[in-house]
C-alpha cells in the first residue's frame, strides 16, 4: 500500500470529513472509494472509445435487420402511456 501526501483546502477537507462521518468510514477509506470510482470511470470511458472505433455501421444494420418486425407487447408499448 502506499502513502499520498495530499494538500486541499480547507473547505472541502471539511466536506470529505463530513461525508466520510455521515457514511462511518474514515477520510482515507472515502477517498481510496472516490479515487477508484473515478478510476473506473475514466477506464469503462477509453474502453468505450476503443471499441466505437472498431465499430462498423453495416455489421450493426446486418444485426438489425434479423430482427423481426413485430408490434410491441402492450406491456411494452409505449405509444401506449
Amino acid at each position: 500500500m502506499s502513502t499520498l501526501s495530499l494538500r486541499l483546502p480547507d473547505s472541502l477537507h471539511n466536506q470529505i470529513r463530513a461525508l466520510a462521518k455521515k457514511e462511518g468510514v474514515s477520510i482515507n477509506q472515502l477517498l481510496a472509494s472516490a479515487a477508484a470510482e473515478k478510476v473506473a470511470a475514466l477506464l469503462t470511458e477509453e474502453y468505450l472509445e476503443e471499441r466505437a472505433e472498431r465499430a462498423s455501421g453495416e455489421r450493426f444494420r446486418a444485426v438489425l435487420a434479423k430482427v423481426p418486425r413485430v408490434s410491441p407487447v402492450p406491456e411494452d408499448d409505449l405509444r401506449q402511456k
